[in-house]
């Protein structure tokens, strides 16, 4: 009995400690997002990314802090390189959209292998688990994802549309938690995360659908008029926004799994690490961006 109860109190310690975290977590990310010029933003979440990087490098398998290090200023290069190559300066209205299209569509291709890597794990693990691999697996995942939310704070500095991306991806965590807890009967991928289920992803689906009929209601009255194709394609947006939230959260659970370490780090209590909160966030980003650059592609926005 009394170790029943230490196990409910600490669970109990474990959730307000989460319910904290988020909460300082979303009213920091909405003043961040919604208060800061576009400049800023970038500046402030190149740093996040460094943060993120760290903690990649326990992917890799580096321990020694000057290995981490070489790692953080290797993609720390890369960023400060991007600000010159996208135009992002403190004047500049917007960002080279072609270029950051390109990188975009890197990312994306990224995510899309990453699901073969998923799908024959772990009898494909020879082939991708070096050090060098797992290292520009990180650059083809936190490179991608800032530099598309530096361009959906461009596109509309308001913040937005970052917001709406960090929504909906939220409510794919949520429903597939809810949903997977109550109904999952069908395991969806039991040799990288066993507790996730079929019935899990399509409750993801459903939230992020329900919310994100809302912010297109939202989008069709207050920011421009929206023809069926644009509908079309904020449904499209919408499954690939669950899709990769889905191969986000699988991708870090096997590399998790690959180190035997159960959090990315120990930056945020109750939560783990900055990669335990992002990962769905980084696999969505590339399609969710660039679908949105197509939908406001013909309009004074963009």
């Amino acid at each position: 009995m009394a170790v029943t109860t230490k196990i409910r109190d600490w669970k109990i310690i474990v959730l307000r400690q989460r319910i904290i975290t988020a909460a300082l977590l979303m009213l920091a990310l909405i003043a961040a997002t919604t208060l800061l010029s576009s400049f800023n933003f970038a500046v402030l979440f190149a740093l996040l990314t460094l943060l993120a990087t760290w903690e990649w490098s326990g992917f890799i398998g580096l321990n020694e802090p000057r290995s981490k290090v070489i790692y953080c200023s290797t993609i720390a290069s890369m960023i400060f390189g991007l600000f010159f190559l996208l135009r992002i300066t403190p004047s500049a209205q917007n960002i080279d959209a072609v270029r950051a299209a390109i990188i975009l569509g890197l990312g994306l291709l990224f995510w899309t292998l990453a699901l073969f890597m998923l799908s024959t794990y772990p009898q494909n693990k020879n082939l991708w688990n070096d050090e060098s691999k797992i290292a520009s697996m990180g650059m083809f995942t936190l490179i991608p994802t800032w530099v598309g939310l530096v361009q959906l704070k461009y596109l509309l500095p308001d913040g937005y549309l970052v917001l709406v991306l960090i929504v909906l991806v939220a409510a794919v965590d949520v429903g597939a938690y809810f949903f997977g807890v109550n109904f999952g009967r069908r395991k969806l991928a039991p040799n990288v995360s066993p507790k996730k289920s079929w019935e899990g992803v399509w409750g993801g689906f459903t939230v992020c659908l329900l919310i994100g009929l809302g912010f297109a209601w939202m989008m069709h009255t207050y920011l421009l008029e929206l023809s069926i194709w644009r509908f079309l394609l904020l449904g499209v947006l919408i499954l690939c926004v669950t899709f990769f939230s889905v191969v986000g959260d699988l991708l870090e659970s096997m590399l998790k799994r690959n180190q035997n370490i159960k959090d990315s780090g120990s930056l945020l209590p109750g939560h783990g690490g900055l990669l335990d909160r992002v990962d769905g966030l980084m696999a969505a980003t590339p399609s969710f961006v660039l679908l949105t650059m197509l939908i406001l592609g013909d309009s004074q926005y963009a």
